[in-house]
């Protein structure tokens, strides 16, 4: 049986993709998001001990999802920051407003894994099915 929410990967030809599912969007969203900083860190060695920011607008629902994820993505480059917790405080059409939960890295201490350079429009899709709602995306690595 599949779990309500969660995230997985599937082969790409020179990247990665993530499959992400959840009963609403914004959870679909969250999971994703997830599913890129587990390819960076395995969240189970970080702690939420403090929050980021971070906002994103788009045109579409695929065009939200791929500017969130590279702002997302954004921060991890600039501040080094990985993430175990994803909250919304804002999930609009067109906009979103996001927590993400916690901390800087810390090589001795956090597995690091695949350095993810951003997401892209390439095969994407968000699918909508009675109780479910899924992403497939392509990150370019």
């Amino acid at each position: 049986m599949t779990a309500a929410a969660g995230y997985d990967y599937f082969d790409v030809v020179a990247d990665v993709g993530v499959v992400a599912w959840a009963p609403t969007l914004a959870e679909a969203f969250a999971q994703a998001g997830l599913g890129v900083f587990a390819l960076i860190v395995d969240p189970r060695g970080v702690e939420p001990r403090e929050s980021r920011e971070v906002r994103a607008q788009g045109e579409s629902r695929e065009g939200l999802l791929v500017h969130w994820l590279n702002e997302c993505l954004y921060l991890h480059d600039i501040e080094g920051f990985v993430v175990n917790r994803i909250e919304f405080a804002v999930f609009e059409e067109g906009r979103v407003h996001s927590l993400l939960w916690g901390e800087g890295l810390e090589p001795g201490r956090h597995r690091v894994g695949t350095l993810v350079k951003a997401a892209t429009f390439h095969q994407l899709l968000i699918t909508e099915s009675p109780g479910r709602w899924e992403i497939r995306v392509i990150l370019d690595i």
